[in-house]
């Protein structure tokens, strides 16, 4: 079988356009990594006494694994707070308004607006300045020390991504087939038991391998914790800096910290993608030629079997 595709496969002219514009992109960009590690270079800032304090000890005890159990505990937090308000912002927002005009009606009616207010006023503003119209506010109220930082950074980051996963959540159950619902109401559930119980398990499932890649988002966006004084990766190791005046190699030990814990949440999320999918193409066996019985199992139905 042919394979459809969505554009007119490139001819001798264009594949050679591709590749002379291929080989000037990368001289360009060799040229431009080229001047600035000459760059930093010229700053003596890949000199051995500017990365000599990564090889103690102390520098990693006092700074960076402080720094990286308060990052932690951030997207910990956050990510917990998220999925658990944007299942139940999803829920609300799926809930069908009764056809009669009576009191529940109404109050489902304007449940619904201040949901998807709420939803889309929180996507629309920028994590950072949530983070710091909260801070403000706790430090207004004297709550700016302590505890204050790590909840104005776990607040920000919990109400943007909560919006963000209950619209993952609400067009994965949007994707479903309309017969799921009316199935749940043939057997007597209401519309919001219809939702819990049939229609948000499956989008859940269907959506997995998108919620962790916001774990992703999470992790980095709690870097942004350093704005509200919060002692994430970046505040802890600034006294290093100012000590050891190596601002730039601390910046890249950090950034490859944070490359190989976000590479390895992509890879459990690829994992988990091929591993639902597995599980999507697994049928059961099927009968003998002639049996009247049929198939055993539907096309597409998990057996008990192990994946």
């Amino acid at each position: 079988m042919t394979a459809s595709v969505l554009f007119d496969a490139p001819g001798p002219k264009a594949r050679r356009r591709y590749a002379i514009l291929g080989v000037v992109g990368g001289i360009l960009f060799a040229a431009i990594l080229g001047v600035i590690i000459w760059k930093l270079a010229d700053k003596d800032q890949f000199a051995g006494y500017k990365w000599k304090p990564f090889a103690e000890w102390g520098t990693w005890k006092s700074y960076i694994l402080p720094g990286l159990r308060g990052t932690l505990i951030a997207a910990a937090l956050s990510i917990v707070i998220s999925l658990v308000l944007g299942a139940v912002l999803a829920m609300l927002r799926l809930i069908e308004v009764p056809k009669s005009k009576g009191p529940a009606a109404v109050a489902v009616r304007v449940l619904r607006w201040v949901v998807t207010a709420w939803v889309e006023l929180t996507r629309a503003l920028p994590v950072l300045l949530m983070m710091l119209f909260i801070f403000g506010w706790l430090s207004a109220h004297g709550q700016g020390s302590g505890n204050g930082p790590l909840i104005a950074t776990v607040a920000g980051l919990a109400f943007y991504n909560s919006s963000v996963i209950c619209e993952v959540i609400r067009s994965g159950v949007d994707q479903l087939p309309a017969g799921q619902r009316e199935a749940g109401s043939s057997i007597g559930l209401s519309a919001g038991q219809t939702v819990r119980i049939i229609l948000l398990p499956q989008a859940i499932t269907a959506m997995l391998p998108s919620l962790i890649s916001q774990v992703i988002v999470v992790l980095k966006d709690t870097a942004l914790g350093y704005n509200v004084l919060y002692g994430e990766m970046l505040y802890r190791s600034k006294p290093a800096t100012s000590l050891n005046g190596n601002i730039f190699a601390m910046l890249v030990v950090i950034a490859a910290i944070y490359i190989l814990i976000n590479y390895a949440i992509s890879k459990l999320a690829t994992w988990v993608e091929r591993r639902l999918q597995a599980r999507g193409r697994k049928v059961g066996p099927t009968a003998a030629p002639g049996d009247p019985a049929g198939p055993t199992n539907a096309p597409g139905v998990v057996t008990g079997e192990g994946v």
